[in-house]
């Protein structure tokens, strides 16, 4: 399979990075332009992110969902890679992956010999504890100004409804810093936090985060009878949150990437051949970033395209970047992070790690690379 193949993200045209600054125009913040034709007449607007929810799944699984399939159907392209990390820094930041440096859900940063966990915001594996939010600052590894800092300074009320555990967190301060966060202990305690936080100011901006279904499409696939009944169950909060909205407002679901099953698996902890010269081994199973030893590039890509064959694309650092996958535009910082070689996967193919990634690879739902079935994501708005 080539690139031609996959989807690359529409990065300044229908991409998540595109969405905010949007409902900031409409909003009335200057300097913010509506990249996407919202066109929302609007004073509040909540924007409900649904985890694990593909476009190609909600339409596929329609008679689960009804309210929200009674919405006009529009689709997003998240970022590369089409991780939950990089996605909900690529939404709350307005840019793309190329540009915020959040590009994967492991990496390994310049200097370190321990891989990164971007969505923990933790080193991986054995060495001494560190203290990562002082080591490794998110305002430093994410510089650029966020949406909701962008909305404070225009006057708007910029609020996050989400699980206790992100209050704070090294991803939070990335992606979504500037605003207030009113933790939420269970679904009801959602809808009442965006109910609250929406009616609190003349202009306000909510985010609010569910994870579930991202949960259930790991342990059971994205085409399991559990699947569809948590659908159903997304659909409900989608109309109970927008049954409490005031006049003026918007609710507007969205997703941070879709999901395949994982059927063929290769191993690389039984595989010497895909170690050889390799430094180190980054990413997901569907999206791997491949580190070489000093020289070893071209011998290490020939290796992999040989043993992979067509259920991968294997790409070098810079043919990725000149493809457009993290964005027209990438800092410095930003491709220090990506691995020497980038590995995609095509069909329904992962690269695993047995022996330190036990939990990824018990996993049946995966998501990371470019398939439309993981990169594109609903956009259904409802008016009130």
């Amino acid at each position: 399979m080539t690139d031609d193949n996959f989807l690359i993200p529409r990065y300044g045209d229908g991409s998540l990075a595109d969405l905010l600054p949007s409902v900031l125009a409409c909003l009335g913040a200057p300097g913010e332009t509506d990249r996407i034709g919202l066109a929302l007449d609007v004073d509040h607007v909540c924007v409900l992110l649904v985890d694990g929810l593909g476009a190609l799944a909600l339409a596929a699984h329609a008679a689960a969902a009804p309210f929200l399939t009674s919405l006009p159907a529009a689709t997003l392209t998240t970022g590369f890679p089409s991780t939950t990390a990089t996605s909900l820094t690529t939404l709350g930041a307005g840019v793309p992956p190329g540009e915020h440096g959040v590009v994967g859900y492991q990496v390994r940063l310049p200097g370190e010999e321990r891989l990164f966990n971007m969505l923990r915001w933790q080193l991986v594996g054995d060495g001494p504890k560190v203290d990562t939010m002082t080591a490794f600052p998110p305002e430093r590894i994410q510089p650029c100004p966020t949406v909701f800092e962008r909305a404070s300074a225009a006057g708007i009320a910029a609020v996050q409804v989400a699980p206790g555990y992100q209050d704070g967190s090294g991803l939070t301060r990335a992606g979504w810093r500037g605003g207030g966060f009113r933790a939420a202990f269970s679904v009801g305690d959602l809808v009442d936090g965006v109910a609250q936080a929406i009616s609190s100011a003349p202009k306000t901006l909510v985010y609010t985060y569910h994870a579930d279904l991202d949960s259930t499409g790991h342990a059971r696939g994205p085409a399991a009878n559990a699947w569809r009944y948590e659908l159903a169950n997304v659909d409900r909060i989608a109309a109970e949150v927008a049954a409490v909205l005031p006049p003026r407002s918007a609710l507007i679901v969205t997703a941070d990437h879709g999901m395949v099953e994982l059927v063929d698996r290769i191993d690389f902890a039984t595989d010497p051949s895909l170690s050889d010269e390799v430094v180190a081994l980054a990413g997901e199973p569907r999206a791997r970033h491949v580190y070489t030893e000093d020289g070893a590039l071209d011998r290490v890509a020939e290796t992999w395209r040989g043993v992979l064959g067509d259920r991968f694309v294997v790409r070098t650092r810079a043919e990725a970047i000149a493809a457009g996958w993290f964005g027209p535009r990438v800092s410095a910082d930003a491709a220090a992070r990506i691995g020497d070689l980038v590995v995609l996967a095509t069909g329904d193919a992962g690269v695993i790690r047995s022996n330190t990634e036990a939990l990824q690879t018990l996993m049946i739902g995966h998501h990371g690379s470019l398939t439309p079935e993981e990169v594109l994501v609903p956009l259904r708005i409802h008016r009130t």
